[in-house]
């Protein structure tokens, strides 16, 4: 096992380090944003309905409680809404109660058993789609994986209305586990967000990142960042912001 780790870690680090240089070139043609280069703001609440049969082993999941939640829904690599792409949820959520300030919890869109789970998974319709943090975090008794499956659309467009999905855990291997309700509406003017999230920094009660997931994202996290070439122009004209991502169920947004 122990001659494992050094295995694991040049690995990790290795696709890390490869990951930041496909950020930077993606830079080159996205300096705001490499990958989910347009989203919609979303905002909401989410219950936490608690464990008592089976607790997972992240506090905050495993205690009921209601938080509040800024969100952004995006496409990843911006295809034309005709296209599938792979869908992005990112939550900023303020655990009621805690002191040590907010959450992000980063969703995408994937399979939802196995291996399915820990692939990404194009998609063209919101209603259909499974979404999940991809790489667990580290609770109390083990790995915790987070999903998101849509219970409830509004009618024409995720603008138009509330938007209601289903938190749900599992280890790696085991079965989904419902445990909160997420309700989410565009509000009155929809339109981006210019929020980064951190899914690294900003952890839920409870919570750890593994050193491998940090090894994969840290460098990506930290290209994705950094200011843009000087020679690089914005992708939208001066003044005028950036047009948000589609808001038709049947493209996903």
């Amino acid at each position: 096992m122990t001659q494992q780790l050094p295995i694991v870690s040049t690995v990790t680090g290795s696709a890390g380090q490869a990951f930041a240089a496909l950020f930077r070139l993606l830079k080159l043609a996205r300096p705001d944003r490499p990958i989910h280069p347009q989203g919609l703001g979303l905002a909401g609440e989410l219950t936490r309905t608690g464990n008592p049969a089976g607790p997972s082993g992240m506090d905050w999941l495993d205690s009921p409680g209601t938080d509040q939640v800024v969100a952004r829904f995006s496409r990843s690599v911006g295809l034309p809404q005709a296209l599938p792409d792979i869908l992005g949820m990112a939550l900023r959520v303020s655990p009621s109660g805690n002191t040590a300030g907010p959450a992000d919890v980063l969703f995408a869109s994937t399979g939802w058993r196995l291996p399915g789970r820990f692939l990404l998974v194009p998609r063209l319709d919101v209603a259909g789609a499974t979404m999940t943090t991809l790489m667990p975090y580290r609770g109390s008794r083990g790995p915790v994986l987070l999903g998101l499956r849509t219970r409830s659309l509004p009618p024409g467009s995720l603008a138009s209305g509330e938007w209601v999905l289903g938190l749900h855990w599992a280890t790696p291997g085991g079965h989904w586990r419902e445990c909160g309700e997420l309700r989410l509406h565009a509000g009155a003017n929809p339109a981006d967000i210019p929020l980064r999230f951190d899914p690294l920094e900003n952890q839920p009660p409870g919570a750890q990142a593994y050193g491998w997931t940090r090894r994969l994202r840290k460098p990506s996290y930290r290209a994705a960042r950094r200011p843009a070439p000087p020679a690089v122009g914005r992708s939208t004209e001066a003044g005028r912001p950036p047009e948000p991502a589609a808001t038709r169920q049947e493209s996903t947004t």
